[in-house]
């Protein structure tokens, strides 16, 4: 069951773990956090059960699942009006968002993880398997007359018309067909894994494109097809500079992939990690992107089966009690969460942030030591 952290502790990768050593956060301080931020989502919802605006779909979906996965019950007023708006954007040919959506792939794959985490009895399933069809529709492949050698294959983008394949939404497209029921070895997850490895900063014979060896840290950015791109920016010789976001969201998707930490995509990822560690910044981004930040370096840690992780000074951290400690701090008066320092992609919105934080704080709670 604990494959991962097993070959992490025989030493297929240097990096020191301790199943035993990892307390995580008190657990009376994450509760009363949590119930303050409840709290405040219950009272922040729209009349007609979405949050921020009418038509944020992805954002509402992104609230009902950290809601739920925070342990608010499907018979809750506030919960049930969620679920029923969701419903109310889904399509004909499976999308779920509103009509003008420019966003349709990211808020269909965010709105099936939603009603996927409210299906315990099955009513949502055939809303899922729309939407997870959908979700497969987008991807850049030979229905597309995209071929295994061409930089976007493999990845999806934002919606159907045109644009180009990014990591983060074919990172959204992976979790959310794992979500569906996809296991690893799924054809659509493999083929979006081909994007994912040529995303990295590794020169491989996964990844030959022309930016792969130029900086070769084993880190991640948002684009390798279109000429690539990287808001953290290029260095001198155009490499395309990694950044904490989307390296833990890379390796997130690799797991999910069916890779263990014996391939060197892995290593390198789980290097670059422990060089950058932190909870007080994005690595490569600082202030930017920080809570979508906060929120996959929980899930790809947990997702890991990290106890511990040591930094590159030789410093071990309980990245648990660490990452939910800095977000006590920080947590708002009303409860809520709040980028302070910057808005990009939306992090001045509270509903948002708060979403990110509960998600990241539903994976800092205590595990079982693997036995």
């Amino acid at each position: 069951m604990y494959w991962f952290l097993r070959l992490m502790i025989i030493g297929c990768l240097c990096w020191n773990v301790s199943p035993l050593s990892a307390a995580g956060p008190d657990a009376a301080e994450l509760k009363a956090s949590r119930d303050k931020a409840i709290n405040f989502l219950k009272n922040s919802q729209n009349e007609d059960g979405t949050w921020t605006f009418s038509e944020a779909a992805g954002i509402s979906a992104l609230v009902t699942s950290a809601l739920i996965e925070s342990g608010v019950p499907l018979t809750d007023p506030t919960v049930d009006k969620a679920l029923k708006k969701l419903v109310s954007f889904c399509q004909e040919d499976g999308r779920i968002c509103s009509a003008r959506s420019q966003h349709s792939g990211y808020e269909t794959a965010v709105a099936l993880m939603a009603l996927q985490d409210a299906n315990q009895s099955g009513k949502y399933t055939p809303q899922i398997k729309k939407a997870e069809q959908f979700l497969r529709s987008l991807q850049f492949d030979e229905s597309k007359d995209i071929k295994p050698s061409d930089l976007e294959y493999g990845g999806a983008g934002y919606g159907p018309d045109g644009g180009r394949p990014d990591l983060s939404n074919t990172v959204f497209m992976i979790e959310a067909l794992k979500a569906a029921g996809a296991k690893a070895d799924d054809p659509d997850i493999q083929k979006a894994l081909i994007f994912v490895s040529r995303c990295q900063n590794l020169e491989s014979e996964f990844n030959t494109s022309p930016a792969a060896a130029k900086i070769n840290d084993g880190g991640f950015y948002y684009n390798v097809s279109a000429g690539g791109a990287s808001p953290s920016g290029k260095n001198k010789d155009g490499g395309l500079r990694s950044y904490g976001s989307m390296t833990y969201a890379g390796l997130k998707s690799m797991i999910y992939a069916g890779l263990t930490p014996k391939d060197p995509r892995v290593k390198a990822a789980l290097d670059w990690i422990q060089k950058n560690y932190t909870v007080e910044n994005n690595p490569g981004m600082g202030d930017n992107g920080l809570y979508y930040y906060y929120q996959l370096f929980a899930k790809a840690l947990d997702t890991a089966e990290l106890k511990q992780v040591t930094d590159s000074k030789g410093q071990k951290h309980d990245w648990r009690n660490e990452l939910a400690s800095h977000l006590f701090k920080v947590q708002q008066e009303n409860g809520s969460w709040v980028n302070s320092k910057s808005n990009r992609w939306f992090e001045g919105d509270p509903n948002l942030v708060t979403a990110y934080t509960l998600l990241a704080l539903k994976n800092c709670e205590t595990t079982p030591a693997a036995d």
